[in-house]
């Protein structure tokens, strides 16, 4: 009797510790990115208002003592800190005389991708118009995973951003 309680919870050890395995292995896929136009014309970038994303995660200490913390992100900062860092404008409201050198920045969240028992990934999807024209320059898809929903969307917009800039 006692080998057999031995061997149930050796099996549940072993399949805890393979799901565990099996989520530090997800692959997530790559960004797509597609470019309907140059974006080296551009000097000022406009990005609407995207709403703060607060995650809370914890656990417990051995002895019961507990854990919590909180991440807040906004994404269109992190979007900001991309354009920002290879030399655009940011600006708060578009200029009349500043149209044609004026890009729009929309931001969403396009779905969940479920990729383990106990995990999942965000995508996000970010496109790019001219403030002149209202055509599309650009339109990137990523997905990304962390800790947390805040981490998730963070790592996405990161590697979505980059994904862009690459071209």
């Amino acid at each position: 009797m006692k080998n057999l309680l031995f061997c149930r919870k050796g099996i549940l050890f072993l399949g805890i510790i393979g799901a565990t395995l099996m989520q530090s292995c997800a692959v997530l896929k790559s960004p797509e990115v597609t470019h309907h136009g140059s974006m080296k014309n551009y000097k000022y970038v406009y990005i609407n208002q995207t709403h703060e994303k607060s995650s809370v995660h914890g656990g417990t200490y051995r002895g019961g003592y507990g854990y919590t913390a909180s991440k807040t992100i906004s994404p269109g900062e992190i979007i900001s800190s991309h354009f920002i860092k290879r030399g655009y404008v940011v600006v708060n409201n578009i200029k009349e005389e500043n149209l044609d050198k004026t890009m729009i920045v929309n931001y969403s969240e396009s779905g969940r991708r479920q990729i383990s028992l106990f995990s999942y990934t965000i995508e996000i999807t970010i496109q790019i118009t001219s403030a002149k024209s209202d055509e599309v320059i650009c339109i990137g898809v990523a997905e990304g995973q962390g800790e947390t929903e805040s981490d998730d969307i963070r790592v996405a917009i990161n590697r979505c951003m980059e994904a862009i800039f690459q071209k």
